[in-house]
Order: structure tokens, then C-alpha cells, then sequence
């Protein structure tokens, strides 16, 4: 795999000798790579990314992965606050309106695989900026194929005909590591929300008990507590 240099001064070191344990998967939401690689690397955009992936499957290095990039801002995954000092942030070329090529999810699993094996990051804590940021983000949206990264151990995808009986919603959520904003009005619709561009893009209407065994379900194979030694 090559992997082209285009270095972006936006990032610092990790906070509290922190170590990736975490994955945060984006879109750019551009017109092209290009243009999102001149953001990346402009000081007066102050964001960034470790990588970025184009349609062609060309992976650009903007940030070292030892190194804290500013890509995924305000939000939180289970217990972590700092995202940034936790992960390592991928962007892929896309718009968020049209499928990603098959080029570019080929380079990402190629990419994940490498990063997953170095930090001993486990599929769990792969997630999307969506998941982390509720109602704020919506990246790498419903285009985005998880269930693909799933099946090669590089994400997770839930069995909500094999859960155990759901609990309270939001608890199940929370165990999984979603959370809504600390000020927003309606917790449940912004976990909802998030739950559901990750797994059922395509649902609507108010929670069912499809979401409910989601949850679950997640909550009981997955636990995002780091504690619990499978998340």
C-alpha cells in the first residue's frame, strides 16, 4: 500500500500521554480531494485528519498517527470527552449525497487492517463522526457501507433478532457508547438519531422495537466501557 506525504500543520501532541484506542471515520463533504486536502493543510482552518482516502483509493498521511489531529471537535464515546487525543481520523472524499467507490472502501480496509494492528484497536471502536456527535455531525452517513467493514472484523454490525430483552433505551445506548449532547432537549431523539444513520438509515418515525433490540444488543456484545475488555 502507498501512502503519499502531504504533511498539515494542524495538530499537536496527545493529551495526558493518551494512545489511540479509537478510529473516527469522516467524509469531507467537498467537491473534490483536492480541495479537501488544501483545507486540511491551511493553519487558518485549524482541522485535519490523519488520513485522507479519495475516490481513486489514493491515501494521503497529513498527521503522524502518534500525533493528536483536529478532526473530530466536540463530542464524546462512552467516557472518553477528548476524541481527538483517543483516535486517529480518517476522511474519505465524498460528498455525503452518493455511494463511496469501491476503490476507495478497498484502500480504507487496507488502511483500518494496518492501523487496527498497531494500536490494537478493536472493531468496536470504530465509529463514525455521527456517533460521537449527535444531531451536530452526520458523517460518513447513510451511503457509508458498515455492514462491509463488518464482515472483514473491522467494525461491528448488530443481531437485534439475538439480543437479550432491551432495557431502558438510552442505558443500552449509553453502555454501546452513545450519548446525546449534554444540552440538548430531547436525549432520546439525538441518540436515536445517531443509532439509527449507523445501522437503519433508512427507518423513521418514532423509537420501535427494532432500535430498542439494537440497542441491546450492542450494549450486551459490545460494552464501550473499557473495563469490560471487549470494546
Amino acid at each position: 500500500m502507498t501512502i503519499l506525504s502531504r504533511p498539515s500543520p494542524n495538530h499537536g501532541p496527545r493529551r495526558g500521554g493518551a494512545r489511540p484506542d479509537m478510529v473516527v471515520i469522516h467524509y469531507t463533504a467537498m467537491e473534490s480531494a483536492g480541495a479537501a486536502l488544501d483545507r486540511l493543510c491551511d493553519p487558518a482552518a485549524e482541522v485535519s485528519a490523519h488520513y485522507l482516502i479519495c475516490e481513486t483509493g489514493a491515501i494521503w498521511r497529513l498527521v503522524d498517527e502518534e500525533q493528536r489531529a483536529w478532526h473530530a471537535g466536540a463530542g464524546r464515546w462512552g467516557d472518553v470527552t477528548d476524541v481527538n487525543s483517543r483516535s486517529i481520523g480518517i476522511e474519505l472524499a465524498n460528498r455525503g449525497d452518493h455511494p463511496f467507490a469501491a476503490a476507495q472502501m478497498d484502500a480504507l480496509e487496507e488502511l483500518l487492517t494496518g492501523i487496527t494492528a498497531r494500536w490494537s484497536i478493536r472493531p468496536a471502536r470504530i465509529i463514525g463522526h455521527s456517533d460521537m456527535a449527535p444531531l451536530r455531525k452526520s458523517d460518513p452517513g447513510p451511503r457509508f457501507d458498515w455492514r462491509r467493514l463488518a464482515r472483514r472484523g473491522l467494525s461491528i454490525w448488530p443481531d437485534p433478532d439475538a439480543a437479550p430483552p432491551p432495557g431502558d433505551f438510552l442505558a443500552d445506548a449509553a453502555r454501546a457508547g452513545f450519548h446525546a449532547p449534554a444540552d440538548c432537549p430531547d436525549p432520546a431523539f439525538a441518540v436515536l438519531t445517531a443509532l439509527r444513520l449507523r445501522f437503519r438509515p433508512q427507518a423513521s418515525g418514532p423509537l420501535d422495537a427494532t432500535d430498542r433490540a439494537i440497542a441491546a444488543d450492542l450494549a450486551h456484545r459490545f460494552p464501550v466501557d473499557r473495563a469490560s475488555g471487549t470494546a
